[in-house]
């Protein structure tokens, strides 16, 4: 027979499980404290490396091929982050890896 406490320990984990599969992507903000290597302080209070982050295109950049006056040439396109920029995260559930998705 289970003691007391060990079916309370079952509820709140089944309880912090289901939160968790209900609530699987959570928008966080943060700033970039160095970019080589990627750091970014998060909510003012942790600073994580380029192994947490997965960033889009809208926060790097990229190279883009485009007609102009009938001439094909590819340009560059400069997102990429600099120190200082506000950015928008995603944090994917679990909370090992986080999406930037956006800088102001």
């Amino acid at each position: 027979m289970r003691n007391m406490g060990d079916i309370v320990k079952s509820i709140k984990k089944s309880s912090k499980d289901t939160s968790v599969a209900m609530d699987p992507v959570q928008v966080i903000f943060g700033e970039v404290t160095s970019v080589s290597p990627l750091k970014i302080l998060i909510e003012q209070l942790l600073e994580l490396d380029e192994d947490f982050f997965i960033l889009t295109r809208s926060v790097r950049d990229y190279e883009i091929d485009m007609t102009v006056d009938s001439v094909r040439k590819e340009y560059t396109i400069h997102n990429g982050l600099v120190v200082g920029d506000k950015v928008k995260l995603l944090r994917v559930q679990g909370g090992q890896q986080y999406v930037v998705f956006d800088k102001e």
